[in-house]
């Protein structure tokens, strides 16, 4: 575990996150095991929170000292708070919340989805991240000394075609949440952002075929490797140190490029599929010709 504590050049803070103490829900496998082994081996001391109580367990027994387990049900109000309860009970305070639980919830076609799959969905995606930054914000704002909430979104949530319907209404709504609460809570130096991860490789994610998979990422996204739960671990950490400090109401895309391929439309239409061959400008309906060299 790194506790170094080297001042960086010029009198910039310290990367690390030492002394400082985070909550992560869904944190016994996946993107939040991930964080929760980055924030310690930064010098965090964190609480793992998560509905799987054996592997939360476990995870918090390999991180030693610096975690403790608590199992939660994040669409539960009593245990979202019993979850931020032992963070100052067992170290003494709370500086990073990160509302990373999540379930893949409901799809299938419109016509036929169960209204209480959707709402299940929507109670751990969207009310599980509601509850996160209500407790942990009455901490925060008692503490006096601002702190990071941060809230797993998706790609899923900035666009259709992402994900199922349910999953994706869900997380345009944590995008949504993210933003106006991050208003509210600015007066408290209080930040509040959310990740949107692309396709990361979690067992949520591939649900045991990484070779399917894998294949669909190499048709799709155009950055050439898989994402990994270090991934957004590496996001993380920036929203929860200080280098952030000026950073809140974003929704920060951590995805290879693939919402930046969109729909990969340029270069296949008729009028475009030459444009390897040339360069130059189109001015729309203007009236002002194209300007054209080919290469």
């Amino acid at each position: 575990m790194s506790t170094a504590t080297t001042p960086r050049p010029h009198g910039l803070p310290d990367r690390s996150l030492n002394g400082k103490v985070a909550v992560i829900t869904g944190a016994a496998s996946g993107m939040g095991l991930a964080t929760a082994e980055r924030f310690v081996a930064e010098g965090a001391r964190v609480v793992i929170a998560d509905y799987n109580a054996e592997a939360g367990q476990a995870a918090a027994e390999a991180l030693g000292d610096a975690a403790r387990f608590t199992r939660c049900d994040v669409s539960v109000e009593d245990d979202v708070a019993s979850a931020v309860a032992l963070a100052t009970d067992a170290f003494g305070r709370l500086d990073v919340l990160f509302n990373n639980a999540g379930i893949g919830g409901a799809f299938g076609p419109i016509t036929e989805l169960e209204i209480d799959d959707w709402d299940t969905t929507f109670a751990v995606l969207v009310r599980g991240v509601f509850l996160g930054i209500k407790h942990a914000a009455r901490v925060l704002i008692e503490q006096g000394e601002g702190g990071s909430i941060i809230n797993t979104a998706s790609i899923a949530g900035q666009g259709g075609g992402a994900g199922p319907q349910a999953y994706s209404a869900a997380k345009a709504s944590v995008i949504n949440l993210s933003q106006t609460t991050a208003l509210e809570l600015a007066p408290h130096s209080i930040r509040v952002n959310a990740i949107c991860p692309g396709v990361i490789f979690t067992p949520l994610m591939h649900s045991g075929d990484e070779s399917d998979a894998e294949a669909m990422v190499t048709e799709l996204q155009p950055i050439p490797r898989r994402g990994e739960g270090s991934d957004i671990a590496g996001a993380a950490l920036w929203l929860a140190g200080d280098d952030s400090t000026f950073v809140s109401g974003q929704a920060i895309t951590v995805d290879g490029a693939l919402l930046a391929a969109g729909p990969r439309i340029f270069g296949r239409l008729k009028n475009t599929r030459n444009v390897h061959r040339m360069v130059g400008m189109t001015h729309g309906t203007t009236g002002q010709a194209p300007t054209v060299r080919r290469l």
